[in-house]
């Protein structure tokens, strides 16, 4: 069930009208959402359903198990325990099939090629953002940031919550488990703010990136060979607003969805491809995980209180993992592999310049060098193997063919996705004031014009989110 569908529409009407309904009935709204969430996860593949409440179940148990001892060892062993049953339920799904196949691809080049049966696993969509809500509960439980909670019902409804189940972005537990003791209120909910998100979201998702990706991007990556310099840098180009424009849009429309429902939600991008440093991207980009790299791995490995060449050996460990975590496959490894040395050889260099003596002008050339830097690791990150990744590097040399694929539509959109980076942010807030002073008739005049438009604009058919394969 994608969120550009009139049978998610449907299912979120049915959904919002009897969640306030029972607003006055805090038990009976939990499992209306709980029974929604497992509703909508079962249109994917009812059978992980029982994945889904199996480690919630895991993740409730194990919170009570370390609330009841404070003995530091015992302690650590259910920790450690809480980490095995999570990590060993992603590793299993997501990795089973990587690992395996490295693992013998090696022992056919020593030489032995042993007869082994492969299982084939399929991938649970969202397990890596559900698997990473219920790690990020066991370790605040554990370091008391937070108390365990005492009813399944609100643990089942943390990592199940519908709008943000199957792309993230990734809660924490501290956020999300309050609003639930302190129930909704119709008079925090800014519906104006949802309604704006959610249409701005559908607009970059329909038009901006499944229009860029068919035309152009998928094209010319599916066989990079047939296409010059001019074409490739175009859809690399276009893959870098594409991507952002497909996943800041199921993004925002989790936030604006959430926030109908009565729940409220960090900001997941900011304005990422105006960053002049890739540190900085970093704070712009998926903020939700990257602050989770940052807070559950970066800080445990010591983050960059033990020197600079442990620092360097944090930073490379956790984009790896990050690489890793996108995708089962040794391009998204290289990815992460070409971001932690990005981010290293920033570092160094902010060590021997230090960034206050840099004149203003510089900001501009920080700005390009980094959209470049993203944009070129990325045709690892889009890349089905790393022959294909290669082949697009070689046609970037390739300038004797003319742009075929630069057509003035494709091209607009393009130019629209990137100057949306460039948008004030005192304009985005003086536009959402105005349009909550116009009559609700109004607004939700708009919000169907807009479906309305779209419904005719859209390519035929609707494309996945490129994260539901994360």
């Amino acid at each position: 069930m994608l969120f550009p569908t009139i049978e998610f529409g449907l299912f979120f009407v049915v959904v919002f009208a009897a969640s306030w309904t029972l607003r006055s009935r805090p038990s009976g709204r939990k499992w209306l959402l709980i029974g929604a969430s497992y509703f909508f996860y079962g249109c994917w593949d009812w059978r992980f359903t029982g994945l889904l409440a199996g480690c919630s179940l895991a993740n409730y148990l194990g919170g009570l198990w370390l609330d009841a001892t404070d003995d530091r060892r015992r302690r650590r062993l259910i920790l450690v325990l809480g980490l095995v049953v999570n990590g060993g339920v992603l590793g299993f799904f997501k990795y089973y099939g990587f690992f395996t196949a490295s693992a013998l691809n090696f022992l056919a080049s020593v030489g032995w090629s042993p007869n082994v049966a492969l299982l084939e696993v399929i991938l649970p969509v969202g397990i890596s953002f559900f698997t990473f809500q219920g790690i990020s509960y066991f370790v605040d439980v554990y370091r008391r940031q937070i108390e365990a909670s005492r009813s399944l019902a609100d643990i089942m409804l943390y990592i199940s919550f519908f709008p943000q189940l199957v792309a993230g972005p990734i809660v924490r537990a501290a956020h999300f488990l309050p609003q639930l003791h302190k129930g909704p209120d119709p008079k925090a909910i800014d519906a104006s703010r949802a309604l704006l998100l959610i249409m701005g979201g559908l607009f970059k998702k329909t038009i901006i990136a499944n229009y860029i990706g068919t035309e152009l991007v998928d094209p010319v990556f599916q066989s990079p060979g047939d296409y010059g310099g001019a074409d490739t840098l175009l859809a690399i180009y276009g893959w870098a607003v594409q991507v952002y424009c497909d996943f800041s849009a199921y993004s925002d429309i989790a936030i604006g969805v959430a926030e109908l429902l009565g729940f409220h939600f960090p900001p997941n991008f900011d304005q990422p491809y105006r960053a002049s440093s890739l540190r900085e991207y970093w704070r712009r980009w998926h903020i939700s995980l990257s602050t989770w790299l940052r807070d559950y791995i970066y800080f445990p490995l010591g983050g960059s209180r033990r020197g600079d060449l442990r620092t360097y050996i944090n930073l490379f460990l956790v984009l790896l993992f990050g690489g890793l975590w996108h995708g089962a496959d040794w391009t998204f490894v290289m990815w992460g592999a070409v971001h932690a040395a990005g981010l290293s050889m920033e570092r160094l260099g902010r060590r021997v310049l230090p960034q206050r003596e840099w004149p203003p002008w510089t900001y501009l050339i920080g700005l390009l060098a980094t959209f470049h830097f993203v944009c070129i690791a990325r045709i690892f990150f889009r890349s089905p193997s790393f022959d294909v990744a290669m082949e697009c590097f070689r046609s970037l040399g390739d300038w004797a063919q003319g742009a075929t694929m630069a057509s003035p539509f494709v091209v607009g959109l393009i130019v629209a996705g990137l100057g949306i980076h460039f948008i004030p942010p005192r304009w985005s807030e003086a536009a959402g004031r105005g349009y909550a002073r116009m009559p609700l008739a109004f607004q939700g005049a708009t919000l169907g014009l807009l479906l309305v438009l779209l419904s005719v604009m859209a390519p035929e058919g609707v494309a996945p989110f490129i994260y539901f394969q994360f």
